[in-house]
């Protein structure tokens, strides 16, 4: 929706003050938390250049979540965890002889939709970025929530990535 067409839907408050509809508070807000794209180019290709696939819609989540196999899905992030430990460790995962049939990426507070319908299928987790998904045939099996990144080294999130892949693939 356009901005102009959101401001005219607003109306009064039970205190008679105006009021501007929630989808234009929501448009406004995603405009200030949103980065630069020249900001964020290369956390996005650190990943794609390795083999990841971009997910930036909601259909490509689901798309991706319908196949048959093993699927890593991160959800990466401008923050200093995802740069020194989660992209690096799901970057080592794509080595390891047991791993992933597809590797996906959204990108929080970018990829806004995208990232919301992932967020879905990563319940009962909540929202979480950095964090790292495993799903068999679409079902989560196993989740790295943020707190399980930060304070710990490339090398151990990847091992526990490769426990996981060990089991299930």
């Amino acid at each position: 929706p356009s901005t102009s067409s959101l401001i005219k839907n607003k109306g009064k408050d039970t205190n008679g003050r105006n009021k501007i509809n929630l989808d234009f508070r929501i448009f406004a807000l995603k405009k200030i938390i949103m980065y630069p794209e020249e900001i964020v180019k290369p956390m996005r290709e650190e990943l794609t250049l390795n083999g990841f696939k971009e997910l930036l819609s909601p259909q490509d989540v689901d798309d991706i979540l319908s196949k048959e196999g093993t699927t890593l899905v991160v959800v990466n992030s401008i923050c200093g965890c995802a740069a020194a430990n989660a992209r690096p460790a799901v970057k080592m995962a794509t080595q390891f002889s047991n791993k992933a049939n597809v590797f996906a990426t959204v990108f929080a507070g970018q990829d806004i939709g995208a990232t919301a319908k992932a967020r879905e299928y990563m319940a009962p987790f909540p929202p979480s970025s950095p964090s790292i998904a495993i799903f068999n045939n679409g079902n989560l099996v196993h989740f790295i929530e943020r707190h399980h990144i930060e304070g710990r080294s490339a090398e151990m999130i990847a091992e526990n990535i490769k426990g996981c892949f060990d089991e299930i693939c």
